[in-house]
């Protein structure tokens, strides 16, 4: 393929997808910094990949690459030491004042459950219910069936609304 056409696709991509493949890396890791890296990496993969994109969904194809790219730091990382030093941690460690302060109370009661599920749980969620793509594509990014997304999404779903009604912060409109 044409350099310059390569480029420019890539380029096309990042002004369009690039906030939503941050915050799907940022909710997968919850750390800032990193997260910006991953996603500049993520560009990178795209670009160096861009060959192998048989047109359809380009926010899919990205978010696949994210998720590859996540999970490959996050096991580079030793995955229990990282969970302990990055997943577990509350958001206040991780956010600015600015971002603190734009997060209402509820917000930061979700973000802290979500950080607390297993891996396949948050990122099921992230994709269907964060991000709002279907099962098809979910079950794309995730590599899975789409009876697997369903399945996990009602397992994690109901997963969520147990941490917070434990924390007495559930919101009823949560379903599973």
């Amino acid at each position: 393929m044409d350099g310059d056409w390569q480029q420019k696709k890539i380029n096309d991509w990042y002004h369009a997808y690039s906030n939503e493949v941050y915050k799907f890396i940022r909710y997968m890791i919850n750390d800032h910094e990193q997260a910006k890296d991953l996603m500049q990496d993520t560009f990178l993969r795209a670009y160096e990949h861009v060959d192998s994109f048989q047109g359809g969904n380009a926010k899919s194809w990205l978010l696949k690459i994210a998720r590859n790219t996540t999970i490959d730091f996050m096991r580079k990382k030793k995955p229990v030491q990282y969970l302990l030093n990055h997943l577990a941690s509350t958001p206040s460690r991780a956010l600015t004042p600015e971002q603190l302060l734009a997060l209402n109370e509820e917000e930061k009661e979700l973000y802290r459950a979500i950080a607390s599920l297993k891996l396949p749980y948050r990122e099921v969620i992230i994709l269907r219910k964060i991000k709002e793509l279907s099962i098809k594509e979910s079950a794309e990014i995730l590599g899975w069936s789409e009876n697997k997304v369903k399945t996990n999404v009602w397992r994690a779903m109901h997963q969520l609304k147990t941490r917070l009604r434990k924390e007495g912060d559930v919101d009823e409109s949560i379903q599973p």
